[in-house]
């Protein structure tokens, strides 16, 4: 039997050869010449009946006297039945492991953060996660390793803002939760979620409901809106016509102003409101009233397309720009104010479409609540009042256009 040769080549081979080819040194150990000119190591070997090249990096990285240890080192490991590229594969997976557990807070945040921002709806809860994030949870644990974030960290966190801000605490908790329920999936920690609240922190924080107090926006008594429409109508611009939109559909303020003609239907008198502008997501049709087409019809031209309120340049109008609509009609004396004697702001309209349905009408709860997009609360009653509403929804909506536009009760 014809044994090779063990130790086959030699350094200064190894350098001269340029030739592309196989050059055995012995015992599986090869060196492999490339067309390219590269060379690599390549270790040759036999295991269950299975011919198998491992390769063991480039002559530039490894002599051969390198090259031959680490050869010697996958013949121990084929000699015990352990096939060394297996064996490679699981040592890389335990150190990226060990490397996935020494991930920050930061910067699983910012990871999660990314992960998720393409499907928000807009940039504004991107930077409120960031901003949450990076005021009151950064300070205590941002520079920690998100395996070693348990019940303590987290409480350090939420102690000094539950009850002081309690609303931007339990977005925060929330945040955080997310995130870490993100850093589990992905491997860089294990176990329960330290920031959960149900059977864990509600044991150790007082409930919400008992340390604040719900803060509505400030609304117009729905009494005082024909007088404040009438006011509003001898507004001039695009900021005016929005808010007076927004009164009679009752919609919230990102709905209209994103509004764009495409989504008006003028002959069946439908706003075709699509899901992405939704805050549940979903699509909503709203009846239009008399008093809202005219609303359009006063800004509408021929050919119109795109926005229907613009703002400069075309662009779609701020939040802030339709609120300086009231603040303005409310200057230099606040006269369109609330019961607390708050000045009036454009959420609050909706509250003051609400309550005149339920004082001033004989419509049902169900029917209001849909006007204003809101979930019901039981699914059954929601799926069986789904095919039922619009029309309701059309007279209610045509009722409550007839009263903003009535010479009704003045300030």
């Amino acid at each position: 039997m014809v044994r090779r040769r063990l130790f086959a080549l030699t350094a200064k081979q190894v350098e001269k050869t340029t030739a592309p080819g196989y050059y055995s040194d012995g015992a599986g150990l090869t060196l492999q010449v490339l067309p390219t000119g590269a060379k690599t190591w390549i270790y040759r070997f036999m295991l269950n009946g299975r011919a198998r090249e491992m390769g063991l990096g480039g002559v530039a990285t490894f002599t051969l006297a390198e090259a031959r240890e680490r050869a010697r080192a996958a013949r121990q490991l084929v000699q015990d039945g352990i096939d060394p590229i297996e064996a490679r594969k699981d040592a890389v997976r335990q150190r990226q492991a060990v490397d996935a557990k020494q991930l920050t807070f930061n910067d699983a945040a910012s990871r999660y953060i990314a992960s998720q921002e393409a499907g928000w709806r807009n940039a504004k809860h991107s930077y409120q996660w960031r901003s949450t994030i990076e005021n009151f949870a950064s300070p205590f644990i941002g520079g920690m390793r998100v395996s070693a974030i348990g019940t303590e960290e987290i409480m350090r966190v939420m102690s000094p803002i539950w009850v002081s801000k309690n609303e931007t605490a339990q977005r925060l908790r929330g945040r955080i939760e997310n995130i870490l329920d993100w850093c589990r999936v992905q491997g860089f920690c294990s176990g329960e979620n330290p920031a959960r609240w149900r059977g864990h922190l509600d044991k150790l924080l007082p409930k919400p409901s008992k340390i604040t107090q719900v803060e509505n926006h400030p609304a117009l008594p729905w009494q005082q809106m024909p007088a404040f429409m009438q006011a509003l109508r001898e507004r001039p611009g695009s900021s005016a016509r929005a808010l007076e939109f927004i009164i009679l559909t009752a919609a919230r303020s990102g709905e209209a102003r994103g509004a764009t003609w495409a989504e008006i239907d003028l002959d069946d008198r439908v706003w075709h409101v699509p899901g992405n502008r939704m805050k549940a997501g979903r699509p909503h049709d709203v009846p239009l009233s008399d008093a809202a087409v005219q609303v359009l019809e006063t800004i509408r031209t021929d050919g119109d397309s795109g926005l229907i309120f613009k703002g400069r340049k075309d662009a779609e109008l701020s939040d802030m720009s339709v609120l300086a609509v009231i603040r303005r009609m409310n200057s230099p004396e606040p006269v369109w104010k609330d019961r607390d004697g708050r000045p009036a702001l454009v959420h609050g309209m909706r509250a003051s479409f609400r309550m005149w349905a339920a004082e001033a009408t004989t419509y049902p709860r169900e029917v209001a609540e849909h006007a204003l997009a809101h979930q019901l609360p039981d699914r059954v009653e929601a799926a069986y009042q789904r095919s039922t509403q619009f029309e309701k929804r059309r007279a209610l909506m045509a009722d409550w256009g007839t009263f903003c536009t009535s010479e009704g009760k003045t300030v």
